[in-house]
């Protein structure tokens, strides 16, 4: 692919994902400065088989964790807290729909979100763990079973060029229109075991009258995670549709929502889940920062 399309930060390439192995291996030894709702360790209470403690009911806890024992003997409803098996796994879910493909700064929102998932997939591997993908395009999408270490993402890195070469062929045929993203979601669940870990990037835009009926599906016996991909600058343009024209000459049209009330936004509620938030044109440096704070990993001994 030549001519503009070519450029750093509209297309994806190979090369640039396996060198953010480096960059989050720095991020994840630097201090964590804020911690994030949701982390994930390899080891943890939830939803495993092996109990790790007991508490007093709180509303919101899954009855079927009901401890009949203690809240027998001390007349008070209890729930056990399970630990989680050593074996993280992680199925990445990256939204290359069509409204995906734009960007004021420094890169296409696309582009900013398989760096994100690069990120949280080189410390998914690192720790031990394995990690899977499950690409959304306009036609068909790319689905990499979960495997560990490097070979397992280099695979999730070939499945991310791929879909985004596929993703913006298909904005350039002239699809500006992408499927609701609940329907996409409907065979992440079927692709990685109970207790793993569903991490999603978008931009959330049509995200379908079932997003958040999906999002409680998902959280069932999995942990989904959200990561909003956004084009925050408020010095420049405010709320608003804006026509973009494109190499070919076609006409499509971008809306952009309210700018962030300020940069170091972190994280906002999409479908009443907590999603951490990236700018498309922060570097891939501070990504990585706001992954580590989020996406905290220790290593099993």
């Amino acid at each position: 692919m030549t001519g503009p399309l070519a450029a750093v930060g509209v297309t994806l390439a190979s090369e640039t994902l396996i060198a953010l192995r480096r960059v989050a291996l720095m991020a994840d030894a630097a201090p964590v400065l804020a911690a994030l709702p949701g982390g994930f360790a390899t080891r943890r209470k939830g939803h495993g088989l092996e109990v790790a403690d007991m508490r007093e009911y709180v509303a919101g806890d899954d009855i079927r964790h009901l401890d009949r024992g203690t809240t027998a003997r001390t007349g008070r409803l209890h729930v056990r807290q399970f630990q989680e098996e050593r074996d993280r796994i992680s199925l990445l879910v990256a939204d290359f729909r069509p409204p995906m493909f734009w960007g004021l700064r420094r890169a296409f929102l696309s582009v900013a979100a398989a760096e994100a998932l690069a990120l949280i997939g080189w410390h998914v591997v690192e720790s031990g763990g394995r990690v899977g993908l499950l690409a959304i395009t306009p036609g068909a999408p790319v689905v990499v079973p979960p495997r560990g270490r490097t070979r397992g993402m280099l695979d999730v890195i070939g499945g991310l060029v791929q879909a985004h070469q596929d993703g913006l062929e298909a904005v350039m045929s002239g699809q500006d229109e992408g499927a609701p993203l609940d329907r996409a979601l409907i065979r992440a669940g079927r692709l990685v075991p109970p207790g793993s870990e569903i991490v999603i990037a978008s931009g959330f835009d049509a995200p379908g009258a079932g997003f958040r009926d999906r999002m409680d599906a998902l959280a069932h016996r999995r942990s989904p995670r959200l990561i909003l991909i956004t084009e925050a600058d408020p010095g420049r343009l405010p709320r608003g549709s804006y026509p973009i024209r494109m190499a070919d000459g076609r006409s499509v049209r971008v809306h952009l929502a309210e700018a962030a009330a300020k940069d170091a936004e972190l994280h906002r509620q999409i479908g009443a889940r907590p999603a951490l938030v990236v700018n498309a044109g922060d570097s891939v440096e501070e990504t990585a920062r706001r992954i580590s704070a989020a996406f905290p990993v220790r290593h099993a001994a």
